[in-house]
């Protein structure tokens, strides 16, 4: 029976793992449109360096946590130290993703419960961090919002070249839009075929209401070639 479980377990550690294609296929097709990702986004802004990124979708399922686990893949590969954060505090991901626990993280440090250091973990990606949400608050936008916020991403900037927020859809609850008024720049994830038009023109709005830097907009699942991902250049 242990054995049976521990198969399982396995294949779903394995299973969650492929999302990292530029970790495992760092040579693919995909791994690629995400570097050129990564090139647009460095040539986004002349008068200074980007260091904080958010990562959000119009609606669920559209490849945000896979899209934002990658970026920070590539990023890291380029040689800059980058923490990656599991911003979505409502159905956070990122531990499955890398196969950590989330008994502490992002929730853990803005309470000071931890302090950043105490709540990272280590990836064994090179040049890689990871701050998991950490226990599910019941106030995730406050938080975003808090003066703790604003001190984290002081202590972040001191420890790390870059840092890319997971955030949740922006149709769905405001944290993204409170979480990137904060930050240097937004990427949108938009999926081919599931993203209806309106919701992805209600997300912009919603982005161009909060002020924000949009760097660009990554549609997944088109088929363009042997590829599933191509990036649109600033708005």
């Amino acid at each position: 029976m242990g054995s049976k479980k521990s198969k399982k377990l396995k294949q779903v550690m394995m299973s969650t793992r492929r999302k990292l294609i530029t970790h495992d296929n760092p040579q693919s097709p995909i791994s690629e449109q995400y570097k050129t990702a990564r090139t647009s986004i460095n040539f986004s802004s002349i008068d200074r360096d980007i260091r904080s990124i958010v990562v959000t979708s119009s609606g669920p399922g559209e490849g945000k946590s896979t899209t934002a686990a990658n970026l920070a893949v590539v990023f890291a590969q380029e040689g800059k130290k980058v923490l990656l954060v599991d911003g979505d505090m409502r159905k956070p991901t990122s531990h499955y993703t890398f196969n950590v626990n989330n008994t502490f993280g992002l929730t853990s440090a803005l309470s000071r419960q931890k302090t950043l250091r105490e709540s990272v973990h280590q990836t064994d990606i090179k040049n890689l961090d990871l701050l998991t949400c950490g226990p599910i608050p019941p106030n995730p936008a406050e938080l975003l919002s808090s003066r703790s916020m604003e001190q984290l991403l002081g202590d972040i900037y001191q420890d790390y070249d870059l840092v890319v927020f997971d955030t949740p859809p922006l149709l769905a609850v405001t944290d993204a839009q409170v979480l990137s008024s904060q930050c240097d720049g937004t990427v949108l994830v938009l999926s081919s075929g599931t993203t209806e038009v309106d919701n992805a023109k209600k997300a912009k709005d919603l982005l161009d209401t909060a002020k924000v830097k949009i760097l660009g907009v990554i549609l997944n699942n088109r088929e363009i070639k042997e590829t599933s991902y191509y990036y649109y250049g600033n708005n």
